[in-house]
């Protein structure tokens, strides 16, 4: 059961956030003719080479959780489907490198048919479903892919489609594939521009890579002072004096040691990378569904943390690797010795790491999740390695005991607090407004309060140790905690709170505010340009997500600071956009875009589209000022905090309107 929860949560992580990857399997769906009243559905799959897909079942005994190679037919009346969908060749069998288990799959070019015959006199036929499929080679996997079709035989011009819900059937009927509806098409504030992005991005991607790292090594510290991690450090300390007499010896064996640690967690940090993709990282911070999964993790991990259970991996895995470790010699014994330490402290290590990683997917960057595991694993690795140099240095620590699970109690708190800005995020983007901001602040009001309570010994969990006496540290701690509650409190009447700008919903969401009022803005592209020509102002675009952290740090940092926002108001119509918006379209639309059909169903989806179309990018926050005709005015920006620079580029850009 662990193992297949384990794999499934792989799975799902590695489908949604390589979304934005090549494409390496090419369909073409077909009718072919065997008679008048009879004929095949034939379904034809072109892979790239060294790729692969899937077979249609999975071997008896197997419960890895794949996206097979399926299909969904809906037949019109008069057409009677004959047998199953058989595919021209058998799949063959292969060990699957990523899963580890012997599966079925396909190479090449590969064809399925589905035989049907025409009945009661009927002269045409008319087919419609979706097929499902997964690509992967030997280190990655594409996001698992549904796509539809509508094939014909026949005569068939009195045959309406067939849908299995009528809003399939209103995206079908509505246009056939275009770049965008016929009214998009033909509109000047459509059209693509060719627009030069500001340089400040790099320096801002470089700051947050940056912060990526130092947040990793801080998680890898933090790792260190868990249950799970510090009783391995004198166990770890003693093999390496045993296995090595010579001191220079055992100083190269622990560097070693270190180095395999770090090894370990960066090949992990890497895999994640090159399976996720880098655009598809920033899709999935903003992604509602992903968001409920992040904030449902955490929740666990928390309740973990406060003693209710262990999340741990089946003891057979680190039994085995142990085993290798006492068996073998030299570097391969230290290195598995490594692999037990990872695979030993999971249950501690598993819920920062999540965290990390969920951190790193917001920057968008491929750079992320590798820079972020190889700061927790030098953070984790750089003590073992000087307690392995040092011995002398673990008669001055404290021995493991309850100090300890009041560490993890902590932690919990934490990922108790942090998950609450995902579910933030699926709150907005959804519009359910059940965490609106002042919700927001009270929970993490209280949860600092009860933090600062933990902290001074008034709570206790499972496993605390029973002491009537609170240490120092814990109660400057608890000041600490009690101190950021109260500075909370304004947030409750909309005081700014800009310290926590990057995990609270947006001001806007705020029902009582005392505090200021907000920047006009239009949250619909077309009504904003409409009233900015009546108006005469230049436009600036803004093009923003629920779940933007760096978008909610602009909005607070930056447009709320009184020259900005003076300028804005007084010589700028605000058009905001949200690009996860899921309120869905009245009438939902075909585009073809990048050599393949593309439905634009919700709200989100049309402004994720037109910042694609016409500024050729996806990225949020992405700020555009253009002229009445949509035409851009100067460059674009994206993340940065310089108000001082934000404010000249607001300024050049109505010195060239007025121009």
């Amino acid at each position: 059961m662990r193992k297949t929860l384990f794999a499934l949560l792989l799975a799902c992580f590695a489908g949604l956030l390589s979304h934005a990857a090549p494409e390496r399997v090419v369909w073409n769906v077909i009718t072919e003719k065997t008679s008048d009243t009879e004929g095949s559905i034939v379904w034809t799959a072109t892979i790239d080479e060294g790729w692969h897909i899937y077979g249609m079942e999975m071997p008896k005994g197997l419960d890895i959780p794949l996206t097979l190679t399926s299909f969904t037919v809906s037949a019109s009346a008069g057409t009677e489907l004959i047998g199953d969908i058989v595919p021209d060749r058998a799949s063959s069998v292969h060990l699957d490198p990523i899963m580890n288990a012997e599966i079925p799959w396909w190479e090449g070019t590969i064809s399925f048919r589905q035989a049907f015959k025409l009945v009661d006199g009927a002269k045409g036929a008319r087919f419609t479903g979706t097929y499902s499929y997964m690509a992967c080679n030997a280190t990655a996997c594409t996001k698992p892919e549904t796509e539809d079709f509508d094939v014909t035989f026949g005569d068939t011009a009195h045959l309406r489609p067939v849908f299995d819900t009528e809003e399939k059937e209103s995206a079908s009927i509505e246009t056939s594939p275009t770049v965008g509806t016929p009214a998009e098409a033909d509109n000047e504030w459509w059209a693509p521009v060719d627009l030069s992005i500001n340089s400040s991005s790099a320096a801002v991607t470089q700051s947050s890579w940056w912060a990526i790292l130092i947040m990793g090594f801080i998680g890898g510290l933090l790792a260190l002072l868990t249950p799970c991690v510090w009783p391995m450090i004198p166990m770890t300390v003693s093999f390496f004096l045993k296995t090595s007499k010579e001191r220079s010896k055992s100083i190269r064996n622990a560097i070693i040691y270190g180095l395999s640690i770090i090894v370990i967690f960066l090949v992990l940090g890497i895999v994640i990378s090159v399976i996720f993709g880098a655009s598809a990282l920033n899709e999935l911070a903003t992604s509602a569904v992903f968001n409920i999964i992040f904030f449902l993790l955490l929740v666990i991990f928390a309740i973990s943390f406060f003693g209710a259970f262990d999340i741990k991996l089946p003891s057979k895995w680190s039994n085995k690797i142990d085993e290798k470790a006492e068996t073998t010699s030299g570097v391969l014994s230290i290195f598995f010795m490594a692999f037990t330490l990872v695979l030993v402290s999971f249950s501690c290590t598993g819920p920062i790491i999540g965290t990390l990683l969920v951190e790193a997917a917001s920057q968008g960057s491929i750079a992320g999740p590798a820079l972020g595991m190889g700061g927790f694993a030098f953070g984790l690795a750089l003590p073992f390695a000087l307690f392995a140099i040092f011995p002398s240095f673990l008669q001055g620590m404290p021995k493991s005991g309850g100090w300890l699970n009041s560490v993890k109690v902590v932690l919990g708190f934490i990922e108790l607090i942090l998950s609450l800005k995902f579910l933030s995020v699926a709150d907005l983007a959804y519009g359910w407004r059940i965490l609106d901001r002042e919700v927001f602040v009270s929970l993490w009001i209280v949860l600092f309060v009860l933090l600062g309570m933990y902290l001074l010994g008034k709570l206790r969990f499972p496993h605390d140790d029973v002491n009537p006496k609170t240490s120092v540290l814990g109660f400057f701690l608890a000041t600490i905690s009690f101190a950021f509650a109260v500075y909370l409190l304004p947030g409750l009447w909309g005081a700014p709170l800009k310290t926590i700008s990057a995990f609270a919903p947006p001001i806007a969401t705020q029902d009582f505010n005392l505090y200021h009022e907000e920047i006009p803005v239009f949250e619909d592209y077309e009504e904003g340009m409409t009233y900015a020509k009546k108006e005469g102002k230049p436009v600036m675009l803004d093009f923003t997500g629920y779940g933007c952290v760096n978008c909610r740090k602009m909005e607070m940092a930056v447009f709320d600071t009184p020259d900005v926002k003076a300028k804005i108001e007084n010589d700028y119509v605000l058009i905001r956009l949200y690009v996860d918006e899921k309120a869905d379209l009245a009438k939902p639309y075909t585009v073809e875009e990048n050599g393949r059909t593309r439905k634009i169903k919700t709200v989100g989806d049309r402004w994720s589209y037109l910042q694609r179309y016409k500024f050729g990018t996806n990225q949020q926050p992405y700020y555009v000022l253009v002229d009445n005709n949509g035409q851009p005015l100067n460059g674009s920006r994206e993340y940065d905090e310089n108000v001082a620079e934000f404010l000249n580029w607001l300024n050049a850009g109505t010195e060239a309107y007025n121009k």
